[in-house]
């Protein structure tokens, strides 16, 4: 066993006061503690890790979701540094992909194929004209907007990996929780620990992330550096949607770890 001790973030969700106001004032909230890491059983997984081209090639994709600016920031900033310890310590590293084939060929993708077997999409509900009538509604007025689709659609035409985060050799790549899943048992990986984009919206719902793979057993954590989120109008200027992402992490799927804390308990 290769076991590290690291020091993480965490929210203590008690004890609720009811002598104040407001009982959850009464929370702990954010604190940090010291925990022990087996390496043998660890993997980082990197999710959804595009590249997304630049504003003037797909306008309509950056006015859509904003934080793509951030998402290319930490790919050129955090990503290097982070895989590359990652795979000098020879951590079982996954990629987590979705849309396109730009992966189909690769070997960590086969290999995953080949551990799971194929899985066949869900049964859909036949949609009505009313249901059409409302996917048509918010397709127009909620995401992305009528003078984006294009853009979009051609920027997901042209999905690939970013070179920081091009996968080696022959590590996993999982389009699905079932391919993932059987990478770590593969592996005898128990603990995730999520990079990528968007931590509140992909990271924990899109086929292979924390939701799917908690439900099969496995801790998810994440790199706090490492990730962005999905935000609004309202809580664009502060990242507060980035903020609750990490708290619900915390208190429903695993622990919150800093990029380089991570990197010198491994010894990179």
């Amino acid at each position: 066993m290769r076991m590290i001790e690291l020091s993480t973030d965490y929210y203590q969700q008690f004890d609720a006061n009811e002598q104040l106001a407001v009982p959850g004032e009464g929370y702990g909230g954010w604190q940090s503690g010291q925990v022990t890491l087996d390496l043998d059983h660890t993997a980082v997984v990197v999710m959804h890790a595009w590249e997304t081209g630049t504003r003037a090639q797909y306008p309509g994709w950056y006015r859509a979701v904003e934080y793509i600016p951030r998402a290319q920031s930490i790919l050129h900033d955090v990503f290097p540094k982070l895989l590359s310890g990652v795979r000098a310590r020879s951590v079982s590293l996954f990629h987590v992909v979705s849309g396109g084939d730009y992966y189909r060929n690769l070997p960590g993708y086969q290999r995953a194929l080949r551990l799971a077997g194929a899985e066949l999409s869900p049964e859909q509900i036949e949609a009505d004209p009313a249901l059409r009538q409302l996917q048509q509604f918010r397709a127009g007025q909620v995401f992305v907007g009528p003078h984006n689709e294009a853009d979009v659609a051609r920027g997901f035409e042209n999905l690939r990996f970013p070179p920081e985060a091009l996968p080696q050799g022959d590590e996993g790549i999982a389009e699905n929780a079932s391919q993932l899943f059987a990478l770590c048992k593969a592996a005898g990986v128990n603990h995730l620990i999520y990079a990528g984009f968007a931590i509140n919206w992909c990271l924990l719902m899109s086929p292979g992330g924390m939701l799917d793979m908690s439900r099969r057993g496995l801790m998810c954590s994440v790199f706090r550096q490492a990730v962005t989120a999905v935000e609004n109008r309202e809580t664009a200027r502060r990242e507060e949607h980035k903020e609750e992402a990490l708290w619900r992490v915390s208190l429903a799927f695993g622990l919150v770890f800093d990029v380089s804390e991570f990197l010198c308990a491994i010894g990179e």
